[in-house]
């Protein structure tokens, strides 16, 4: 038998399995959604009888489903936005002066050092100090996670622009290329596959967080998705089919979004682990 041929049972099995503990909860969570009350004292795995479409409507009602979408889009675009901009300009400094002075350096393994760091630690200064300045609402919000991505983000910018030719960025000034000219007009565009997988990857974790927003958003006109299902959860605790009407409503967004995008966090991946 030809060995490029044959079949890894072992792999099979193992993607088989992932597959059935992927599908079963997304099942339950669908059929859950589409249930009545009665039909879920039955069974739980049990198909809808009836396609019960009034439960993603009235999730929508009680969570104020559109306010919170809305607060969660400007949120994740604003700070994806600013975090390609800045993150990007500021490893570009670190990446082309690091070899050359200390401080670039020693200021590269400062932010590296974050990474260690887990945020259950700083969790009650950051409530304190957000509380002191007043940036408990949606601006601070997106100001910290700008600042909570940039270890990650300067460690994948840092290694990807190091790979790209110096003599690209000589050329440019040769040419009478500034600094700055050289970089938004050589080096950004460059930046392109990585680009995409930082911002899709932070666009995921934005949108996802629980955490941040609920210690630190205060007032419920200004709740995000996730932090609106936490409520949703607690005031509707035994009527489990609009809450699963509602989980679906809020994965959805980001589950689009992701089947567009991503071809390019393959190539992003792959084309920065080539370099």
């Amino acid at each position: 038998m030809n060995k490029e041929n044959s079949t890894n049972w072992g792999v099979t099995l193992l993607i088989a399995l992932g597959s059935v503990l992927i599908l079963i909860p997304l099942y339950m969570t669908i059929s859950i959604a589409l249930k009545n009350p009665e039909e879920m004292a039955n069974s739980v795995f049990s198909l809808p009888i009836g396609l019960h479409f009034e439960n993603f409507a009235n999730a929508i009602e009680a969570t104020n489903f559109f306010g919170a979408l809305k607060n969660s889009t400007i949120i994740t675009v604003v700070a994806v936005g600013i975090i390609l901009l800045t993150n990007s300009l500021v490893s570009y400094a670190i990446a082309r002066n690091m070899d050359k002075f200390k401080f670039y350096k020693g200021l590269y393994f400062y932010f590296i050092s974050a990474l260690f760091i887990p945020f259950q630690i700083i969790i009650l200064p950051v409530v304190k100090l957000t509380t002191t300045l007043q940036m408990n609402n949606i601006p601070g919000l997106i100001i910290l996670y700008i600042v909570y991505g940039l270890a990650f983000n300067i460690f994948v910018y840092v290694g990807y622009i190091r790979s790209i030719p110096i003599e690209l960025e000589e050329a440019a000034t040769v040419d009478g290329a500034s600094t700055y000219g050289t970089f938004w007009r050589v080096i950004f565009p460059l930046l392109a596959p990585i680009n995409a997988t930082i911002a899709i990857l932070s666009c995921l974790s934005i949108w996802n967080d629980f955490l941040l927003p609920l210690i630190i958003l205060g007032k419920p006109e200004s709740y995000t998705l996730p932090l609106v299902q936490y409520v949703f959860q607690g005031q509707f605790s035994t009527d489990f089919n609009l809450a699963f009407a509602s989980y679906l409503l809020a994965l959805a967004p980001m589950v689009i979004v992701y089947l567009f995008v991503q071809k390019w966090i393959i190539n992003g991946i792959t084309q920065g682990a080539v370099k």
